[in-house]
């Protein structure tokens, strides 16, 4: 299948400068809330298929747990992530952080990338929540 051309128009470079500028893994919804006020005529639809074609290209990845709202990264190296079940706030993990996988755990697999996510309450959830 051929890959239809990117073309930067005025709304596509500003949902890219907004991706770039908030590396909190802001979700669809986010990118539309904040670059409507820059265009009022931006359409969700199109906040979706930049950000499909962006992930195409390999120029931003998928994260997250909630198929219902994806969230989007612009680190494409392979990193880690903390997710707050709370208030769904998600942390990168350095990439120093290297689970290994012994022979026999590998089940023969050459693995060529990973992604491990971690689940819990960030601070200000744990703070908000009683203690069981």
């Amino acid at each position: 299948m051929k890959r239809q051309r990117f073309r930067r128009t005025p709304q596509r470079l500003a949902i890219m400068k907004f991706l770039d500028n908030h590396p909190s893994h802001p979700s669809a919804e986010d990118v539309y809330d904040a670059v409507k006020k820059q265009f009022a005529t931006l359409f969700l639809a199109t906040v979706y298929n930049t950000l499909e074609a962006l992930r195409e290209r390999g120029e931003i990845v998928e994260v997250g747990f909630d198929p219902a709202k994806k969230r989007f990264d612009t680190v494409t190296v392979s990193h880690h992530h903390l997710i707050c079940l709370g208030c769904k706030k998600i942390l990168d993990i350095p990439e120093k952080f290297n689970p290994v996988l012994t022979g026999d755990e590998k089940k023969g697999f050459r693995v060529i990338r990973s992604r491990v996510e971690f689940y819990g309450l960030c601070p200000q959830c744990q703070s908000q929540s009683p203690q069981t």
